[in-house]
Parts: structure tokens; sequence; C-alpha cells
């Protein structure tokens, strides 16, 4: 017995060792049955019978199991194989039917993953002609509109926003005039047509098509099928602010905060918000208190707080102007104290973590809602300041107090610096510099701050020793302070030293490469010293950080003149005349430009513009007068030439000029009246006299002839006179001719002028071309005799024939003598 229990025993164990080589994935290769399989498993299985799978072969095995039940058996485990015909299992029962294979053991199939045995039974095909199909393929285009819309007005194209928001409505009404034929109006989608209204109002807006948009919203807001859309009465009102309509954009902001939950606590507080500022816009600053007060005790943030400082400054009201201030600096702002970003000495995984948060996108909002709350509370002190107290000194040191005692104790030292820039505004140096000098035994940053600005104000007086130290001192107290580097730049360029200056600029400019003032300074150091190649590249950098600074364009646009780039120095000044349209000096330096290149045309446009804009610049009205007179226009040179008078009552020269002008236009009579004129006030002027006496002979006035002809003599006879005394005083060799008192020789030049010629400009501007100078007028330098290019005959006023143009000037060989066929005495020729 005790045999036979030990057999029992290795009964229940028996099979678990035995092994089975079809089982074995390792030696498959050596698996007769196995390679038989896989060759045949592309169609080449010799065929099976005519039973199909699954069928007969489970019923035979479910009969078999029945029978057997009593049996037994193994079939407390689950079987997990069909047994082949030679006893090694075939295939896994198991195995899932989309492999080609069944539960029955896959007998009497066979595998044909190619098809190779005949085509496979065709797959269903989507009818898309049915109704049904067609609506919801319109469907699906209406909501591609409606998203390419979106992604349109994103991108800011707002014209094709607004088209594909109007084709996606006319595609919905298709839709819907659809599914009311197939009478299924219960499937209407109702979400779809209010995305469509919603996104067409939102684009009519966007565009500013404000009455459309209007409309739009109407029609969802009178439709009772939408819910929730009174609050689009909230965009309405926002349209009607835009418009200025305040009233209305009340209304429709009441009637909103009407039809919102109080479950919405955030959206309520917003549209009150938004009824507040409008009621400031309107100046009912009562009406606008009451609703920011109710913000204020629901949910107080900052900018709600500044806005009620404003309305309670708007009536004048101190004390809760002093009451706001306070309770702004008791908002609570939501942000995390700063020690969380700060670096773990153990936790090197920590510090990895902190590293990656340090600058992300949460990190940044809590930045600038920090940077917003200050900037709050340095504008609500600058504004209450000056009205809490007597003195704006004693209003700014009520709110330093407030801000010591809150949690933004930082922002003490920048109130008391502006508080400097307030006496600073009100032109109270001594007090600003005392109220600067206070920072000295501060912390670094606001020493280096104060002595930045005390290092400027010193500068401003032009006490560059003091300038010099205080920029010292914020240089040591902050190393990395641009401001204080650009300071003792100054200091040094003030001095002469432009090479170190150059040093401190460009150390400015690597500490902080958002610095404009040391860039700027950097190129007018390097303009100064001559190297235009690295002042260009200046304030090429420069402007592309300031794209419209008149400044910048200037000095691109004169450092291209200087290096004879011509036409990038006129590209340079019209994008400078597109910033300043108004500027007659720059006006005058293109018209020079294009003088210099020959096209006149353009060089009177600009000029006529730079005349316009600042009538009074002699150097424009003569090269406007000379351009007229080349032009063979003398008529119209007299009216540049009156205006000249006017400007310069004192200066002979330009009566001479509307003289001639009229004397060469043919009009002798006004030219003989406008040289009595001329000589009752400048009885001494010779050349008056000469064509005095010349025009009265030329019209048979021989007494007045006469009477001029003494006076000639008796104004050289002094001339002469005055000569002799000057140069026995002076005692001069070389000198000849002394100035000639009362004559408009004093400052007129040579070459033909009949006065001051446009002269030498600097460097960049160059001397004027030939049409710029005054010819064919008297010169008031030369001798009588050779007052030549006068005639006498000229009748033309538009000038001679084609054999010159009209601008050229006359050849000084070709000139006639005007007195050839006059037989005068004596006395009456010059010396």
């Amino acid at each position: 017995m005790q045999n036979i229990h030990l057999a029992s025993e290795e009964d229940l164990y028996s099979g678990y060792n035995d092994y089975n080589p079809s089982l074995d994935p390792e030696n498959l290769d050596d698996d007769a049955s196995f390679q038989q399989a896989v060759k045949t498993s592309h169609g080449r299985r010799p065929p099976m019978t005519g039973r199909a799978p699954g069928t007969a072969a489970r019923g035979r095995l479910a009969t078999t199991m029945r029978g057997r039940a009593g049996m037994p058996s193994s079939m407390g485990r689950p079987t997990t194989g069909a047994v082949g015909a030679d006893g090694g299992v075939a295939r896994p029962m198991t195995a899932v039917r989309a492999a080609g294979y069944t539960s029955g053991g896959n007998r009497g199939a066979s595998f044909d993953p190619l098809n190779q045995r005949g085509p496979a039974p065709p797959l269903e095909v989507k009818n898309e002609d049915t109704p049904e199909e067609k609506i919801k393929q319109l469907e699906k285009k209406v909501n591609e509109l409606i998203e390419e819309s979106c992604f349109a007005a994103n991108r800011g194209e707002l014209n094709l926003a607004l088209e594909k928001a109007k084709e996606a409505g006319r595609k919905e009404r298709i839709l819907v005039r659809q599914r009311e034929q197939m009478a299924a109006n219960d499937q209407i989608n109702l979400d779809l047509t209010y995305s469509v209204l919603f996104n067409l109002a939102n684009m009519y807006e966007a565009n500013e098509m404000f009455s459309e948009a209007l409309n739009t919203y109407q029609v969802i807001v009178k439709n009772k099928m939408f819910s929730n859309a009174g609050r689009l009465k909230v965009n309405m009102g926002n349209i009607y602010f835009k418009q200025r309509n305040y009233p209305k954009a009340v209304k429709f902001y009441r009637m909103a905060l009407d039809q919102v939950p109080n479950t919405h606590k955030d959206m309520r507080i917003k549209i009150m918000q938004n009824i507040g500022v409008v009621f400031v816009k309107m100046g009912q600053y009562s009406d606008a208190i009451t609703s920011f007060e109710h913000i204020m005790g629901e949910k107080p943030d900052f900018r709600t707080s500044f806005n009620l400082i404003l309305c309670y400054f708007a009536i004048g009201d101190r004390d809760k102007m002093k009451r706001s201030f306070q309770r702004l600096l008791q908002v609570d702002l939501h942000i995390d104290d700063e020690d969380k970003y700060l670096p773990h000495p153990d936790d090197q995984h920590a510090n990895m973590v902190l590293e990656a948060i340090k600058n992300d996108t949460l990190r940044q909002e809590e930045k600038k809602i920090k940077s917003d709350m200050e900037r709050y509370v340095m504008a609500s002190a600058k504004i209450i300041a000056p009205a809490i107290e007597q003195t704006f000194a004693a209003g700014y040191d009520w709110c330093v107090d407030c801000v010591k005692s809150s949690l933004y104790t930082d922002l003490a030292n920048d109130l008391e610096i502006n508080k400097a820039v307030m006496y600073l505004k009100q032109k109270d140096t001594t007090q600003a510099i005392e109220t600067l000098k206070g920072f000295e035994k501060k912390d670094s940053k606001c020493a280096s701050a104060a002595s930045t600005n005390l290092s400027f104000l010193y500068f401003l007086q032009n006490d560059y020793q003091l300038a010099d130290k205080y920029a010292e001192m914020a240089i040591q107290a902050d190393r990395y302070n641009p401001y204080a580097m650009v300071n003792k730049g100054n200091c040094l360029f003030a001095q002469g030293d432009y090479e170190k200056a150059r040093e401190y600029y460009q150390e400015a400019g690597r500490t902080d490469s958002s610095c404009t003032e040391a860039l700027y300074n950097l190129g007018l150091t390097n303009k100064k010293i001559n190297l235009l190649e690295d002042a260009l590249d200046c304030f090429l950098k420069l402007h592309a950080i300031l794209r419209n600074s008149p400044q910048v364009l200037y000095h691109l646009a004169t450092l291209y003149e200087m290096l004879e780039d011509s036409a990038q120095a006129s590209e340079w000044y019209m994008q400078l005349i597109g910033v300043v349209t108004t500027d007659p000096g720059i006006l005058a330096r293109l018209g020079e430009i294009y003088d210099n290149e020959g096209d006149k045309s353009q060089a009177f446009q600009y000029h006529y513009e730079s005349y316009r804009y600042f009538p009074s610049n002699i150097e424009i009205i003569e090269w406007l007068g000379a351009y007229y007179i080349d032009s063979q226009f003398c008529e119209k040179a007299i009216h540049y030439f009156e205006r000249a008078a006017v400007i310069q009552p004192t200066q002979s020269k330009w009566q001479l000029m509307i003289a001639s002008c009229h004397r060469r236009s043919g009009n002798y009579q006004q030219a003989l009246e406008t040289y009595k004129h001329i000589h009752k006030k400048f009885p001494e002027n010779i050349e008056c006299l000469k064509f005095l006496v010349r025009l009265c002979t030329d019209m048979g006035l021989t007494k007045d002839a006469q009477d001029y002809a003494t006076k000639l003599k008796k104004a050289e006879k002094a001339k002469e006179v005055r000569e002799q005394r000057a140069n026995s005083a002076t005692r001069r060799s070389g000198s000849g001719r002394g100035t000639r008192s009362g004559s408009a020789g004093s400052d007129s030049g040579r070459a033909g002028s009949g006065g001051s010629s446009a002269g030498s400009r600097s460097g960049t501007r160059g001397n004027r071309s030939s049409s710029g100078r005054l010819r064919g007028l008297p010169d008031t330098s030369e001798p009588y005799e050779q007052e030549q290019e006068v005639d006498a005959s000229y009748v033309d006023p538009l000038g001679p024939s084609m054999e010159r143009p009209k601008t050229a000037a006359r050849s000084r060989d070709k000139a006639e003598d005007d007195f050839a066929d006059e037989e005068l005495g004596e006395d009456l020729l010059p010396e």
C-alpha cells in the first residue's frame, strides 16, 4: 500500500517535464511539418474536403467532448491546440480569426493572405449620392471654412477671414434648406448655425464693419433657440464703445449683466469694469466710482484700484485718494514667493527642474503681472502726490512711507528718484541734486541709479568735472550699468578725448545691447574722428532698432553724402522727408543734391517746398531767383527778391536785383522808378547812379541824366577819399580796393553775381552749380564799363531763340558793349 501511495504521488507531477519538439520555436527549421506548412501556405496546400471549416469539426469536437464527460480527462485546463495527424500540434486553437485560423484547429481552411486563389469579396461601397451623405459632406465643408476663417484672422489676413466666414454662411444656409426639403427640421444643427453666425460677426468687427457686425449679433440674440446668447450683448457693447456711443454701450453692458448668472463671478466683474470705464469716458465719475467700489469689494485687482484712484483724483477727494492708494498696495497678486526659484545646494535634480521652469511661460506671466503692478503704483504716486498734500514733496513723502510699510518696499527708492525727477520738471535743480545725493550711502543699485542721474544733471550744467566724478561713482557701485558708462563717455567726448569715449560707448553696448544711447553716441564719435564706415555701421544697426527715428535717418543720409554716394544719400533723405515732411533744411539739402547732379526740375521742386515751409531762408530765396533768371522768367524772380528785400531792408543788393529784373524784362519805366527809390534810400550807391545815368540817357531824359552823372562823379570821388584813408590807416600792402560804403559790393561775390551767391558750403553740401548763381545782374565789384550783360534793346522776356538753352550761361567773350553807340563825356567814363 505504501508503494501504491508513492506511485499516486508521482502521478500528480507526471507530464510536466515532457518535452514536445513541436512547441519549440527555436527548432522550427528542423520541424518537417512546419516547413511543409510554410511551403504550402500560399495556396499550394492540397485541396481540402468539402466540409466548411469550423462547422462539422466543431460539432464533432463538441460531441466527442460530451461523450467523454464522465471520463477523467484534462478538460479542467483550457485546450491550447489541435492535434494533427502525426500526433503533433498543427495550429494553436486560440489564434485570432483575422489571421486565418479558427478555434477548430483551422481544419479544412487555407491561409491565403495574397488572395492567390481568387478575388476577395468586395467591400461595401458608400453611396455618396444619398441625401444624408450629401448633408454630412456639406456640414464638414462648413466646419472647414470656419476653421480656415479663424486661422486667417490669427495670421492677420482679415479680408480673407471675412470671405471665408461669408462662404461658410452661404454653405450653412444651403444645408438648412436641404434639411427642410427632407422634412428633417428636428435634425438641424443649431450649434453649427451659431458657430457660423458668431464667426461672421467677429470677422465683421475685426474688419471694422460695425453695422454689419451689430446686425449679425442681433440675429443671434433674438433667436430664442440659442442658449446663453444674451451674453453676446457684451460684444455689442464693445462695438458701441469703439464707436464712442457710450450711452448705448452702457445699456448693452447692463443688459448682458442681467443675463449672466451670479455663478459666473469673473464674467460679471469684467462687465462691471467695462461699465466703470464707460462712465469715466462720459465724465460721470460718481457712477464709475460705484462700479469700481463694487469690484473692489468682490474681487480687488490693481487695475480697478488704479481706476478708482483716478476717479477720486478727478473729483478732488484727498482722503479717498489716500485710502485707495493704500488699498492698491494691499492687492494680492496671487504670485508665489520668489524663494521657490532659488537653487538647492544638495539636490541636483531639483536644480535642473528649477532651471527648466525659471523662464517658462508661467514665470514670464508672473513677471509681467508684477511689473504692471509696480508701474501702476508708480503712476498712482505721481498722480496723487501733488494733490494729497500742500506740496508735491510732502505728498511723495507720504507715498514713500506707505510703500515702505507694504510688500513693495523696493519701490520706495524708485519713488525717491522719481521725486528728484519731479524737482527737475519744476526746474528746481538744487532740490533734485540734494534728493539724489541722499542715495550715496544706500545699496549699490540705488546708489548707481542716483549717481547716474547726478552725472547727467552736472553734464547739463556743463560741469564736466563733477559729471565725470559721479559717473565714476555709478560705475563703481554697479559695474554693469550701461547708462553710467554712457555718461562717462559723454564727459570724455566733451573734453575732446574721443578715443577713450569710444571705448566707454563700446563697453556700454556690450553690457546692454539694447542701450540705444550708447550706439548712437558711438556713431557720432566715429563720425567725429572720420571713421565713416564704422559710423555708418552703428547707425544702420540703430535704424534696425529705431525704424523711424529722424536723427538716425539724418545721420545715415549725411554719412552717405560724406562718402560721396549721392544716390544712397538722396534715398535716405527721401525716407527722412517721409518722417518729417515739413523740415525745410532737409528739403533744401535734397534740392542741392539734385542741383549738383544737374537735375534742375527736381532741384527746383525741393527748393520751392523748402521755401514754402520756411520763406525766410535767404539762400533758398536767392537760388529760386537765380533759377527763374536762368530760365528767362525775370518777372517771377522779382517776387523772391522782394521777399529778400523785406527780410534784409538794409541790403541794397536786393533792390538792385529787382530793378535789374524789371530792366531785363523790358519794363524800363518801372526799373527807373526802382532805381530812383534805391537812390533815395542809398544816395551813395555808385551802381545805382550808373544805371540811373544809363536809363535816363536811353529814355531821352537828358537833364536827369546830367544830374545823376554829377552825383555819380561826386560819389566816386568820395569813395576814392575813403579808400585812401583806409589805406593810410591800415597800412596794408596790396589791398588796392577798400570797402565801399553804402554799396552792395560790401558782401557780393565775383563771376557776374548781383549779390552774395550761395558760396561755399560745408564738406557735405559742396558748392552750388551755375544755376544757383545770379547772372545778368549788376556786378557790384567790377568797374562800370564791365557791365556788358545788360542789353537795353532787350524786348522778348522769354529769352533768345533756340541758339542756346534757356538755362545756359552767356559767354562773356561774346558780350556786347551797351554804350558802343553812345557818345559819353570824359567825366562820365569810369576810372
